[in-house]
């Protein structure tokens, strides 16, 4: 049974910084695509970063330079360093898991609050 648990979160100032946890267990991590996604209050869930193992992270533009996902194969974890952090990236943000390259993301974490105030 995978699971993906998320931590992290929290209310932080425009310009802070958070780290996000995403611990996984139940499937070979390694072999994963490591995704983080967000969905903020009335939109639709989007897109922030991925990470595979020995390749460059791709990310949303609204994060680049920003944001900074890495993975430590060893812990099963996955991790999103959030810097300068603006109120529009308040959002439940969620980690998931797929084995492609391309399609979609089976496993899905809970999700953790991330509120930034002005």
């Amino acid at each position: 049974q995978v699971q993906l648990v998320e931590s992290g979160g929290g209310l932080v100032q425009a310009g802070g910084s958070l780290r996000l946890s995403c611990a996984a267990s139940g499937l070979s991590f390694s072999n994963y695509y490591m995704g983080w996604f967000r969905q903020a209050p009335g939109k639709e869930r989007e897109f922030v970063a991925t990470a595979w193992s020995g390749s460059t992270p791709i990310y949303a533009d609204a994060v680049k330079g920003r944001f900074t996902v890495s993975r430590d194969n060893a812990k099963n974890t996955v991790y999103l360093q959030m810097n300068s952090l603006k109120p529009e990236d308040t959002a439940v943000y969620y980690c998931a898991a797929r084995a492609h390259i391309n399609g979609d993301y089976p496993y899905w974490g809970q999700g953790t609050q991330v509120t930034v105030s002005s």
